[in-house]
């Protein structure tokens, strides 16, 4: 355990046992690093930790106080990962494929689906920016705009950038189509045919698929639900095999939800710069955490342009509307020119909208809005596997995003399972889309991010039926 987990824990025995009540406020930031002989970032981490497992809330201007309403849905987190350390290829397509086109469908329930739902983002107002960005559009831009991509827009990131303490320039963001334009161009520019790519165990299954289409080969790394991918698994690794990139998202992991702490962060960033080895960051959720402050990507501790962090604006802001970027390190030349070459030109009227939505603020007051929303959905779906899942039925709370990876007892068959709620017009993540491990054949991931639709509840309460029939009573 960390310091501020053991904080937190501590803490979180108080709530439990009655002594800290609802209502109750707890001692200030300054006032518990001084009593109990920490530095205010620790006691900060454990109250967000206390904040994300619904024990404590935040009161504006006032301080930290004990949650009203009870105590939080708890249920038994999901072990670590354990895979068996070989390098292999992968084929997730087919499947993938299959969850895609379910999806596509209005009718089915997205329990499955890899985005938030429509109505938490601003479109109607991103649609008259757009609207007014074309009207005024200046048509050289459409030549001076190919790359790296709007110029105010990239500023506005850089600013973002600065304002988590990071400097990054100009020059080494590049705006992409979309989070996974990036990402495959950024595996492309360090990677050849044949080489190894650590990933995360269970790990995002468009990372398996890109891994797929250039004929790399995966190596999975055990993983905690809690804290992301083990930095000495990754350094027992680093001994005995040749490895070309490592691809993680330590900021609210697809499909686990799991949270790298500061320090892992900056041991894998160390570690991985000890060797050469270049890091691709996937941080498309980073601005949907639920605690007091927005979490650091890796890339804050990358001294020698090794990170290459990856953003988007669909997970948070525009879905469907295809803007990323890249901060490409010392690769963003090179990732730019695979840009060029593989796609010419942007999305430059999606880059214009946004980029003038920014201008007009309100993206920080949207951001705690769909915050605030998300924390509820989750609650909802928690209670939701709490009371309809089979018994031995264990999950994930994230402390941000809108994933809970949900591990059942043995004997449920996922992609069974997926199959049946297909049937039932519900569509679903089974584990075997995230890892080669047989061991996640038992698992879902579930998207909440759609609990304000009304079907929601039932089709919870549909999947944890058909999940309770495949257990041996």
């Amino acid at each position: 355990m960390t310091l501020y987990e053991r904080c937190a824990d501590d803490i979180a025995e108080l709530i439990r046992n009655g002594t800290l009540r609802p209502g109750d406020k707890l001692p200030s930031v300054r006032d518990a690093s001084l009593a109990r002989g920490l530095s205010r970032s620790t006691i900060f981490q454990a109250y967000y930790r206390l904040e994300a497992m619904g024990l404590i809330e935040a009161r504006a201007r006032s301080g930290y106080y004990v949650k009203s309403g009870g105590l939080p849905i708890t249920c038994p987190e999901p072990g670590d990962s354990n895979p068996d350390g070989m390098a292999k290829d992968v084929d997730v397509g087919q499947m993938v494929f299959q969850l895609i086109g379910a999806l596509s469908r209005r009718d089915f329930v997205p329990l499955g689906s890899a985005f938030l739902s429509p109505s938490l983002c601003p479109l109607a107002r991103l649609a008259r920016h757009l609207g007014s960005a074309m009207r005024d559009f200046d048509p050289w831009r459409l030549i001076e705009d190919l790359a790296p991509g709007n110029e105010s827009l990239r500023r506005h990131i850089v600013l973002r950038y600065g304002m988590d303490g990071m400097v990054v320039p100009p020059t080494e963001v590049v705006l992409t189509n979309g989070g996974m334009e990036g990402l495959n161009l950024s595996l492309q520019a360090v990677t050849q045919p044949g080489d190894v790519v650590l990933v995360e165990s269970p790990t995002f299954y468009a990372a398996l698929q890109a891994l797929d289409r250039l004929k790399l080969r995966a190596l999975e790394v055990a993983t905690s639900p809690a804290w992301g991918i083990d930095v000495d698994a990754v350094a027992q690794v680093l001994k005995r095999q040749r490895v070309a990139a490592c691809w993680v998202m330590p900021n609210f992991q697809n499909p686990l939800g799991s949270s790298m702490p500061d320090e892992r962060k900056k041991a894998l960033v160390a570690l991985l710069a000890e060797h050469e080895i270049p890091l691709i960051e996937d941080d498309v959720y980073a601005e949907l955490y639920f605690g007091p402050r927005k979490p650091l990507p890796a890339k804050a501790w990358d001294t020698q342009g090794l990170v290459i962090h990856c953003g988007s604006f669909s997970k948070c802001l525009a879905p469907g509307y295809r803007v990323g970027w890249v901060a490409g390190g010392r690769f963003a030349a090179r990732i730019e020119q695979m840009r060029l070459m593989y796609t010419l030109s942007p999305a430059i009227p999606s880059e214009a909208a946004i980029a003038a939505y920014l201008d007009g603020g309100g993206y920080d007051r949207h951001l705690r809005r769909m915050r605030a929303a998300l924390l509820r959905y989750r609650s909802i779906a928690m209670e939701a596997v709490r009371l309809h899942f089979p018994v031995g039925t264990s999950m994930t709370a994230p402390q941000g995003g809108y994933f809970l990876w949900v591990e059942m007892p043995g004997s449920v068959d996922a992609a069974r399972l997926h199959a049946l709620a297909r049937e039932r017009g519900i569509s679903l993540a089974p584990g075997a889309l995230f890892s080669s491990d047989p061991r996640s054949a038992h698992c879902l991931r579930l998207n909440y991010g759609h609990a304000c639709d009304p079907r929601f509840a039932r089709a919870m309460q549909t999947v944890g039926r058909l999940a309770a029939d495949m257990v041996p009573c």
